[in-house]
């Protein structure tokens, strides 16, 4: 049976705590890490506060967001959301993942999905409209 304990990354602490900037520069170590536990993706819910880790064979693992104010603004700008996502992946001055939440938040995006077998990230809006981001080759 998958724990939270399955759920964990970098520095043994939950997933959702692990400072994002340690991710993304050390992004092929936490896919290796969730890839080797036998996930298959993760989805981040803002409205729920939720991001549930999917393995391939046991149920899943559901873990609570760190708390914020930010809320989901009525439309969807991709445009807004692929900015985000740039800063993130450069580490624009400033970048911060708490950062990010909001500024995809406010570009209406309510959640994203990140599918390891699929190799992308969808981020969606209220209305379910989306941008898709690929991993990088």
């Amino acid at each position: 049976m998958v724990t939270r304990a399955h759920a964990e990354g970098a520095r043994g602490q939950p997933l959702h705590r692990v400072d994002p900037r340690e991710l993304l520069l050390g992004q092929r170590v936490f896919i290796r890490t969730l890839l080797a536990s036998g996930f298959e993706g993760y989805d981040v819910d803002y409205r729920r506060g939720t991001s549930t880790y999917f393995h391939a064979s046991e149920p899943s693992v559901q873990l609570a967001l760190p708390a914020s104010h930010a809320t989901v603004a009525p439309a969807f700008h991709a445009s807004e959301v692929e900015r985000a996502v740039r800063e993130a992946q450069t580490q624009a001055p400033g970048y911060t993942y708490a950062g990010f939440c909001a500024k995809v938040q406010a570009a209406g995006c309510a959640g994203y999905m990140v599918s390891f077998l699929g190799k992308r990230v969808v981020y969606f809006g209220r209305t379910a409209e989306t941008h898709v981001e690929h991993f990088p080759q």
